[in-house]
């Protein structure tokens, strides 16, 4: 881990690769020292923001080696919560470029995007938009869209080179749509934002009967429940 300063009240960690990231920003969560105020996670860096007039940067350097030395040693700072997130395929604008560019047909670039258990690796862009890793080789490497659409519905799932991703809110966006969750993954009046890094995200298939059903559901609400129809 390599440490450098982010201003007078950050400090920026960098880490070996994601994985290392995700442990190390649980770790500081869970540590939760008086002094901090927010961690802010990304592939392979996590910014640590603290309250300079509790605590001086070189203390804030140590508490992280500590932090990183003991989460090492840890193999159960891994446990991670799993979200089940139901998509209507046939909500798609861009499914087939997609099976185009992949050279597949649809259902088979489906089947290929309902196959992994992807990471959450960072969140933003949006509140609450996940950024998920990593697709299967099959359907990898679709470029963005040349004009990114003005509006792209909240609850759209989109692809773009190796990720997957889920529009929470209603933007402007340049990923391939091939899909549509009802459920409400972000509300940030009421401050929820139940997908945070670290997270997994496995997708489930759904007709639109389903989709009409479970439109506006928050997300946590229809966890364990049998969605496929």
């Amino acid at each position: 881990m390599k440490l450098v300063s982010l201003g007078d009240q950050a400090v920026l960690a960098y880490l070996a690769d994601e994985a290392a990231a995700i442990r190390l920003t649980r770790a500081i969560r869970t540590a939760n020292p008086p002094w901090l105020h927010d961690v802010v996670p990304a592939y392979a860096s996590v910014g640590v923001f603290f309250d300079a007039d509790q605590v001086k940067r070189q203390d804030v350097f140590a508490a992280l080696t500590a932090i990183d030395a003991v989460d090492e040693a840890s193999p159960q700072a891994l446990a991670m919560v799993v979200h089940q997130i139901p998509v209507c395929y046939e909500m798609a604008p861009d499914l087939e470029r997609v099976a185009n560019h992949a050279r597949l047909d649809s259902a088979r670039v489906i089947a290929a995007h309902l196959s992994v258990e992807y990471t959450v690796f960072a969140v933003g862009f949006v509140p609450g938009f996940p950024y998920l890793g990593y697709l299967p080789a099959s359907i990898a490497g679709v470029p963005r869209l040349e004009s990114p659409r003005v509006r792209v519905e909240p609850g759209s799932v989109g692809v773009a080179g190796k990720q997957t991703g889920l529009y929470p809110l209603p933007r402007p966006g340049g990923w391939n749509l091939i899909g549509r969750t009802p459920l409400t993954v972000v509300d940030v009046a009421d401050g929820f934002f139940p997908i945070r890094v670290g997270d997994r995200v496995r997708f489930s298939r759904i007709d639109e009967r389903a989709y009409g059903d479970l439109l506006g559901e928050r997300l946590s609400a229809v966890q364990g429940r049998e969605l496929v129809r």
